[in-house]
């Protein structure tokens, strides 16, 4: 297993009041030396506070506030360069609803020994998803099999959010060209590491669908990811990806 104390999960919130303590606890009882990277789009909820009060007794709280509500992708990107000039060497992804289970985290850091990128995968072993109604599980399945045709990446989950790069991926990658924001985010990701040689490995997880709080999920952010294949497979054929 790498180092965990060389580790840092970036997890953006917006209105999680409910949900940052309880998985600031769980996270440290999986892996007690990861840091937490909060990158928080001024939640009217009250979240940063929390966070901050967490901050003042726990070092391995870390907090980035932005002034309004951007986006994942924006968000994640912001995460992913603070992370970066901190000198982390393996950087997590996560959702903050308890969506991903934190258990898993020991089983990423083990397959990050080989690999560059590792994915949580709801698909690489059956169909582990609980609580989503059967359109939004056949959605989320049929445009993970069109991501796959369209761009030809090898992965069964290319929309997920639950995965760890080593720092090399993330600074191959030009985060200016990067422009999509939804779950067409982590199909960018996904397809440009991919292109650029990355050992990726996926491992099962179990998802399950958020008990407090509210979707983020739009009709847009669907559509983002629909088009976003096709100007992935034009980028590659004319290799400016």
């Amino acid at each position: 297993m790498v180092d965990p104390e060389k580790a840092v999960i970036v997890i953006p919130t917006y209105n999680e009041a409910l949900n940052v303590e309880r998985l600031v606890k769980e996270i440290h009882r999986y892996v007690p030396q990861v840091s937490i990277l909060f990158v928080d789009d001024n939640s009217p909820d009250g979240t940063a506070q929390i966070i901050k009060k967490m901050q003042k007794d726990d070092r391995r709280i870390l907090l980035l506030e932005r002034p309004k509500k951007e986006g994942l992708g924006r968000a994640y990107i912001a995460g992913f360069k603070v992370a970066l000039d901190k000198g982390f060497e393996y950087v997590f992804e996560m959702d903050a609803d308890f969506s991903h289970d934190p258990k898993e985290l020991p089983n990423f850091l083990k397959e990050m020994q080989q690999y560059d990128l590792v994915i949580g995968s709801r698909y690489i072993k059956g169909v582990n998803v609980i609580n989503w109604p059967l359109r939004r599980l056949l959605l989320s399945y049929f445009a993970n099999v069109y991501t796959r045709v369209i761009t030809g990446v090898p992965i069964q989950d290319c929309t997920g959010g639950y995965k760890c790069f080593r720092k090399e991926v993330l600074q191959a990658i030009d985060f200016d060209r990067i422009k999509s924001n939804g779950y067409a985010f982590q199909i960018e990701l996904n397809v440009k590491a991919w292109k650029k040689g990355f050992k990726i490995k996926e491992i099962p997880i179990i998802f399950v669908d958020r008990v407090f709080g509210e979707s983020k999920l739009s009709r847009r952010i669907m559509w983002e990811a629909v088009f976003l294949v096709w100007k992935l497979r034009f980028l590659s054929l004319i290799k400016k990806l």
